[in-house]
Order: structure tokens, then sequence, then C-alpha cells
């Protein structure tokens, strides 16, 4: 590198580090300037890259009315979007690649009930959980469900999203005959036809899925722990964590995501129960 190269390149880390510490001190965080980090990033470019399934009601789904995405993820992400001074920028991704999407960096963060796992934890950095959740079994209607716990599914054909921490969690049984799907509607109609025996999906989600279903399906027991889902980016991005954590907690504070959670749920599942 000559001389007129070195000082240029010395005159962009002075800048990358005064824009740094602007930001940073904006947002009321103490982090270094010099620090390449996603907020400052997202700052420059003046929006956050969200992405979410865009399939999976009532968390995050286009209105067959207006055609836009709506639900439960995506008011939580405008409401920290506009928290940390961005425009949301919606990316709708297959749940099977949004993970890999992340680590290639096509978006900044992913808004879509990602549950929080020592597994994804050693890849990504998540903030704080925004919603707490339990797995539930979806049966057919005619059916008497006595499972009490996962153990009780051996031998039974499950059905559960691809990718997904439900599918994690009966594969993790030995003897569960685990059917992964792409789209939750498809699992639900080859329950209903009797090709699985039940379906495992997130509590939050069964009500909202059998009061818009015509399907001959109905709730089945809650089976397994509580879930913290989380908003993963990539790791060395301290600053950012920092800002979207105290979003969060700005927005439990002043009760705007109570607010949300009531909306779309009817309880608050921002709150570990």
């Amino acid at each position: 590198m000559n001389k007129d190269s070195n000082t240029n390149f010395r005159r962009q880390l002075l800048a990358a580090g005064a824009l740094a510490g602007s930001l940073f001190l904006a947002t009321g965080l103490a982090v270094p300037a010099y620090a390449a980090d996603l907020l400052v990033e997202a700052k420059a470019r003046g929006t956050l890259r969200i992405a979410l399934e865009g399939t999976y009601p009532p968390f995050n789904f286009k209105d067959q009315k207006t055609g836009q995405l709506t639900g439960f993820d995506v008011d939580v992400a405008r409401l920290l979007a506009a928290k940390l001074g961005l425009k949301p920028e919606f990316v709708s991704t297959e749940w099977s690649a949004i993970l890999a999407g992340l680590s290639a960096g096509k978006y900044d963060v992913i808004i879509s009930q990602v549950g929080i796992t020592p597994k994804r934890e050693q890849v990504f950095d998540f903030s704080e959980p925004y919603t707490y959740s339990m797995p539930q079994l979806i049966v057919r209607k005619n059916e008497r469900a006595t499972y009490s716990s996962l153990a009780d599914l051996k031998g039974k054909k499950v059905g559960v999203g691809q990718g997904t921490v439900f599918e994690q969690q009966a594969k993790a049984v030995p003897g569960i005959d685990v059917k992964s799907y792409p789209a939750t509607p498809e699992t639900l109609q080859d329950l209903a036809f009797g090709r699985i025996d039940v379906a495992l999906n997130d509590n939050l989600m069964v009500g909202y899925l059998l009061k818009n279903s015509p399907l001959p399906i109905k709730e089945g027991p809650k089976v397994g722990d509580v879930s913290r889902m989380g908003i993963p980016f990539r790791k060395g991005n301290p600053g950012f964590k920092a800002a979207i954590d105290k979003a969060l907690e700005q927005a439990r504070k002043d009760g705007s995501l109570k607010q949300i959670s009531l909306k779309w749920f009817g309880v608050d599942a921002t709150r570990q129960p």
C-alpha cells in the first residue's frame, strides 16, 4: 500500500469511527467507536432488513384482502425498527432456508418465531426473548388424545414444520416417525386425511389455526417445555445487540409489546410464564 493509499485508508477508518460513535451516543450505548457493527450499517442504509416466513399465521402472513404482510411478528418488527430509527424492509423466505440466508448476509435479522437453542446460539447471536410458548399437539376431532408427553408418541406419525424446533424435539425421541412439511396447511391436511397421527406446533398458533380451519381437527395436549423466541443476527455485532435489547425493554416498559400480543393472541405471551 503506497503512502497516499495508506492516508486515505486511515481517513476512512476515522470517518467510520466517527459515524459509529455518533450513532452509539444517539442510542445511549457505550461501545467502541471503531467497531464495525450491524447497527452502523443499518443506520447508514436507513433500513432494517427483516426476514420472515410470510406463511405462518397469526405470526406473519399476507392479508388476503390487501396482499400486505401482517401478523404478530410484523407488528413487533415495525415497532422495533421505529425504536431504532429505521424503516423496516421485509423479505419473505421459506423457513427451511431462512437461517442459511441470515448466515449469507441476505438480511440483517429474522423476526419469525425463531427458537433460542444452544445449537443456534453457536452460530448466531440472539436478542432477549420476545415471545414464550409451548409445544402443543393437534389431533383429529374424533380422537381421544391421551398423550401427556412426546414419549407417548412412540410408534406414531408426527407432522412438524421443516427446520423448526418442533422437528428437533420430535426427532430427539426414539420411536417417533417424524414427517416434516414446508408449510403448516399441508401438515393439517395430512392430519385430517389420516396420513399422520398428530401434528406438533406452537400453542399460540394452534388456537388461531383451529379457529380459521374448516378441517375436522382439534387441540391436543401441551407437551414439552416452554420455548423462548428471539431475534437472531450474525455474531460480532455488540452494538446492534445492545440496541435491539434496549428497544425490546422499552417496548415492555411502555406496554406496546404487550398490546401487540393481546391483539393477536388475547394473552400476554411476551413474558415468561
